[in-house]
């Protein structure tokens, strides 16, 4: 379940809830999760220069789900103006301000637009299927069918990492704090997960876990080999 690494020593640990021949395959569709903050983009962009196309869940909701024709009128008709720009188009800020206050108009806001997601998924996987995918999943186990995906990356850092790295974009402490609590807890993400790898270092400790990890589970492309005693 862990990928772990002491940069002093170059020792890695790999946990896997199941035996790691049941997830090696010529293509994969990697399900890339985490708390908000925890550096997701950061791990798929990593795993995107060791060969994975990348396809950002979050990316695809504010270009072309909130932009969708249908998508803009059902949240116009259900919200009214105010989640409107003056253009009319979707404010996102001001969304944000009413779903993660309200528990029952998250959950409309969400079923209204994963399908949308999941059709968007499938045209891209469609297109190129001979290919290995990184999909970064926000709402991965709370959410989306985890049979889409070969195995699932849970990326993890501290709580109070989580808290400075949103306020860094923005959010104060209070809102970062509400937002991260309307998501499965961090522990439990990990302990779902096939794989964690943990963001709190510098990026070529992050990159060091990922470069393994991808050695490990695609032996094609491997620098390294994986024997047992590095299990």
């Amino acid at each position: 379940m862990a990928v772990g690494c002491d940069m002093a020593t170059d020792a890695f640990i790999y946990l896997l809830p199941r035996p790691l021949e049941d997830i090696l395959s010529p293509a994969m569709i990697l399900g890339i999760t985490g708390g908000l903050g925890c550096g997701k983009s950061a791990a798929a962009r990593e795993f995107e220069r060791r060969g994975f196309r990348r396809l950002d869940s979050d990316e695809l909701v504010r270009d072309r789900v909130l932009t969708d024709p249908a998508v803009l009128s059902a949240l116009r008709d259900h919200f009214g103006p105010g989640v409107l720009t003056l253009k009319g188009a979707i404010d996102r800020v001001a969304l944000a301000g009413v779903v993660f206050v309200n528990d029952a108009e998250r959950i409309w806001l969400e079923k209204l637009t994963h399908p949308v997601v999941f059709d968007l998924w499938r045209s891209a996987l469609a297109a190129d299927p001979g290919t290995d995918w990184a999909l970064e999943v926000p709402l991965l186990f709370e959410q989306f069918p985890e049979n889409w995906f070969d195995f699932t990356l849970c990326v993890a850092c501290s709580y109070g990492q989580q808290l400075i790295r949103l306020e860094q974009r923005g959010l104060n402490r209070t809102l970062a704090g509400q937002r991260i609590s309307k998501q499965l807890p961090l522990a439990r993400k990990i302990e779902l997960a096939d794989f964690v790898v943990w963001n709190e270092g510098s990026a070529r400790f992050l990159q060091a876990q990922v470069d393994r990890l991808v050695d490990s589970i695609k032996p094609s492309s491997a620098r390294i080999k994986l024997t047992p005693a590095t299990l």
